[in-house]
């Protein structure tokens, strides 16, 4: 069918091309069972996660990055020196200085982008995006490469049974353009900051001893079905898209779980694809989203031109979504 999304301005953007890297090393339940006091059955049941996939040391966040951003280039047709800005969203890079992305736009020679982070954990890439198709809307920017790129290896300790089971690394990319037709909906996004300790860093850097990621599942979760759902109604009314358009559902992949609470309150229609590549690559945190994008054109369960919504939720408490048509 054919959809159109509802933009505010004279000018249009939409997602031309997507790529990921996923690490070499695939990590079953059996083995993360042999350093974490846990069942394969109980770690499926409680996440739907069989596999992840843990980064190598020659498997760096730039690596990462760069392999998937190219990747996206490619799918769009387009070469490095075409890009105008790149955006990172990565909430495990533990080099605060250079930003992660002007080391990607050299990786890949896009010399003279614009390149910056963007710090906003699970739902840092949904934002991203939204900033990339506002800049290229407003004449900013022509190409704007977004990618989401974790090691959460580095930032998770890795005998904390609560967590360990649930991250994994990886990266996702994007390639936004200009578009005659509007191709990414109105961002809806909001924070909770009272909710601020539910996924929190237990010390600093250059403290005493290591810091690392500790969260409350259950106050995530709680959170989360209740605040995700609407925002996704409402990014679904701000595009002018009703249910029975969408074509696919790609929240972030946290917790299969949580997804299918989320599927059901939103009212999703039966031919709605729900994204659910958690099961086979965990939660990648910003990498999330693309990197489920990818895998279910990969799947051919989207067909171009189909109606997406997008939606990204963590740490904060924050959101942000928006509906997109596949490139």
């Amino acid at each position: 069918m054919t959809v159109r999304l509802n933009t505010p301005g004279r000018r249009h953007s939409r997602i031309l091309g997507v790529g990921a890297y996923r690490p070499r090393r695939v990590v079953d339940n059996a083995e993360l069972c042999r350093r974490i006091d846990s069942t394969e059955e109980w770690i499926e049941t409680r996440s739907g996660i069989r596999t992840r996939h843990f980064a190598e040391p020659d498997e760096t966040l730039a690596l990462m990055a760069t392999e998937a951003a190219a990747k996206a280039l490619a799918q769009a047709g387009l070469t490095a020196p075409q890009v105008d800005c790149l955006i990172v969203a990565s909430m495990s890079n533990v080099l605060q200085t250079p930003p992660l992305a002007m080391t990607v736009a050299h990786r890949l020679g896009a010399r003279g982008a614009a390149a910056f982070d963007l710090s906003a954990a699970c739902a840092g890439f949904c934002h991203a995006l939204a900033v990339a198709a506002d800049t290229v809307a407003a004449g900013g920017a022509g190409h704007v490469l977004v990618v989401g790129a974790e090691r959460m290896t580095d930032i998770v300790e890795p005998h904390d049974r609560t967590i360990a089971f649930l991250f994994a690394d990886g990266a996702g990319a994007v390639v936004v353009g200009p578009s005659a037709e509007p191709g990414i909906g109105p961002v809806v996004r909001g924070a909770d900051g009272s909710q601020a300790d539910a996924i929190r860093m237990d010390g600093a850097w250059g403290a005493a001893g290591r810091p690392y990621m500790r969260m409350d599942g259950r106050r995530v979760f709680r959170w989360a079905v209740g605040h995700v759902p609407p925002a996704g109604r409402a990014a679904l009314a701000a595009a002018g898209v009703a249910l029975g358009e969408l074509a696919a559902f790609v929240p972030h992949q946290a917790n299969l779980r949580m997804t299918e609470v989320m599927a059901d309150r939103l009212g999703l229609e039966a031919g709605t694809v729900v994204a659910d590549d958690v099961v086979h690559s965990g939660n990648t945190s910003a990498a999330s989203v693309p990197l489920a994008l990818e895998r279910l054109a990969e799947q051919g369960k989207v067909r171009s031109g189909d109606a997406a919504l997008l939606i990204g939720f963590g740490a904060g408490l924050n959101y942000a979504g928006q509906v997109v048509l596949l490139p």
